[in-house]
């Protein structure tokens, strides 16, 4: 922490916040391209840094900010696909089949909280729900280009169903 000339000790998020805030917008804006984006990802950092246990100082504070930033800023790019999947999927929907925009909403959040906690799965266990949910491989197939056993291939389904579950 740091000590202001009366004494008083100023919390580590708030000298980060006040050393390196426009650094890192600036960082984030020349990554992403966009001067809005940029200064939501700089506060979602921030928010981040408020919320983690923080040694009582950073010999790297840039570094460590940018690997924070450099997680959300992947978040970013994988929640953009994901919507983009997704109205490409709907635009091949005939008029009367298409949700209401309230109907899409819901089911756009509902597709992020399940990416996010397939995200959170290790990386195998994602890896054999994905193959088997999106790609349509069975079970004896993954464990086969997987050299898994099949037990092992319904484990990772079971833990890649339960966290699908969990999010409704």
């Amino acid at each position: 922490m740091h000590r202001p000339t009366d004494g008083a000790a100023v919390p580590l998020a708030q000298v980060l916040y006040a050393e390196h805030h426009g650094w890192l917008q600036g960082w984030l804006r020349k990554k992403l391209g966009c001067s809005h984006r940029a200064a939501d990802l700089a506060h979602d950092t921030f928010l981040r840094v408020l919320t983690a246990r923080l040694p009582a100082e950073l010999h790297e504070p840039r570094a460590y900010l940018t690997t924070v930033a450099r997680n959300l800023v992947a978040d970013h790019w994988r929640r953009q696909e994901l919507e983009r999947a997704y109205l490409e999927a709907l635009a091949l929907l005939p008029e009367p089949q298409a949700p209401s925009p309230e109907s899409r909403l819901l089911m756009l959040e509902t597709l992020l909280r399940i990416d996010a906690a397939l995200q959170s799965l290790p990386v195998l266990t994602r890896r054999v729900f994905l193959r088997s949910q999106l790609d349509g491989m069975t079970y004896d197939e993954i464990a086969l280009e997987q050299q898994l056993s099949l037990s092992t291939v319904k484990r990772h389904m079971s833990r890649g169903f339960v966290a699908c579950l969990s999010v409704t």
